[in-house]
């Protein structure tokens, strides 16, 4: 198993949620409003009245073989935006109850 933790401006929303159920992803958990700025691009997320947007994020856990396919879509997602910003991190899971 593996833990996807994505983070995403708030217009990624839907159709990160739409990806995962079209990806068999049924469990996560969202924050709605984060912020935050990128390591290297991308504007900050701050929800003030100097940066407006903010960002969330999701957190997944998901079987190994699925990573490959999610990973792709988010990364297509971001290269036709890359404003926006959109990042993903993948961590193995060790055990779960």
């Amino acid at each position: 198993m593996k833990s996807i933790l994505i983070t995403f401006d708030q217009a990624y929303s839907e159709r990160i949620i739409e990806m995962l159920t079209h990806n068999n992803c049924r469990g996560f958990s969202m924050v709605e409003q984060l912020q935050g700025r990128g390591s290297k691009t991308g504007e900050p997320h701050y929800g003030s009245h100097v940066w407006p947007s903010l960002c969330s994020g999701i957190i997944t856990v998901v079987d190994d073989d699925k990573v490959d396919a999610v990973l792709e879509e988010l990364h297509q997602m971001d290269k036709a935006t890359e404003r926006l910003g959109l990042r993903a991190f993948v961590w193995n899971i060790e055990k779960t109850i």
